[in-house]
């Protein structure tokens, strides 16, 4: 039995910290939820809107390398104009507009009148830049492209029976089939295209207008030496040309990385679908 005047026992003292832990981790989670909600209160912003914010600066920056134009989707030059969040008033307005009066005794009254719900969908402009101006601004990565049809017929330029079908297939099963039978499509050594890429690359010249409407050429030449498209980064990282820590590579292991490494994207469907019921 258990004598009280020794104090609370283990059990008692474990229970006691663990719910110290989760009560201090329940109280930290609600004390950034506070400081977050009033920071949205005093700015009159929504986390969407502030990263509308920050996907505008970036544009900018964009637009400020590029002589303040940006290419659309479909080719056509963008005019990118620095605009300032349109609803945000003052510290005060926006704070008293968010709780939906100037009172604050109001704010921490449980038993106050709620703000009407059509008080959340109309907000004063702040008037720094033209009302017309749309909100959020035009980003030219997210414009819609035009519809483009076909010049002539409707696309369907093979004819579409049966036999013509085969003969097609025969052809794409011929165009991938090796000397041993097997439909394997080898990819070329890492290190040759990352080569012909860089090659490609060192030609290109892009004109590029300043403010002044004057005409600035940028050869890839001038560029730092060790910088690697990020094309060829994204899509030929790995492969031939992984090496880990030491410098070691697959090969030093004893795997043929030239008869690994091949897209299979390139394989005929039909025979993708063999191995599949093969492996099955």
């Amino acid at each position: 039995m258990c004598r009280q005047y020794l104090g609370p026992s283990m059990l008692q003292l474990s229970h006691l910290f663990v719910l110290t832990v989760l009560n201090s981790l329940v109280l930290f989670g609600l004390i950034l939820l506070l400081g977050r909600t009033v920071w949205s209160l005093t700015l009159n912003m929504t986390t969407i809107e502030s990263w509308e914010i920050e996907r505008h600066e970036a544009v900018l920056r964009r637009a400020r390398v590029l002589g303040g134009y940006v290419d659309g989707p479909d080719g056509t030059r963008v005019r990118v104009e620095h605009q300032e969040f349109p609803w945000d008033v003052s510290f005060w307005f926006n704070l008293c507009q968010g709780m939906g009066t100037s009172n604050p005794l109001a704010w921490i009254w449980p038993f106050a009148r709620s703000p009407s719900v059509e008080s959340g969908l109309v907000f004063e402009h702040n008037g720094i830049d033209d009302p017309s101006k749309p909100w959020p601004p035009p980003d030219p990565d997210r414009m819609m492209r035009a519809v483009r049809w076909p010049a002539n017929g409707n696309g369907f330029t093979q004819p579409m029976d049966i036999d013509s079908f085969r003969a097609r297939q025969a052809a794409d099963l011929a165009r991938f089939e090796d000397v041993d039978g097997d439909y394997v499509v080898r990819r070329r050594p890492f290190h040759e295209r990352l080569e012909e890429r860089q090659d490609q690359g060192r030609n290109r010249v892009y004109e590029l207008e300043d403010d002044a409407d004057e005409t600035l050429i940028v050869a890839e030449d001038e560029e730092e030496e060790d910088e690697v498209d990020p094309q060829v980064r994204s899509s030929d990282a790995g492969e031939e040309g992984w090496r880990n820590k030491e410098g070691e590579s697959l090969a030093d292991f004893g795997v043929d990385e030239v008869a690994d490494f091949y897209d299979e994207d390139n394989v005929p469907l039909a025979e993708l679908m063999r191995r599949r019921k093969t492996a099955s």
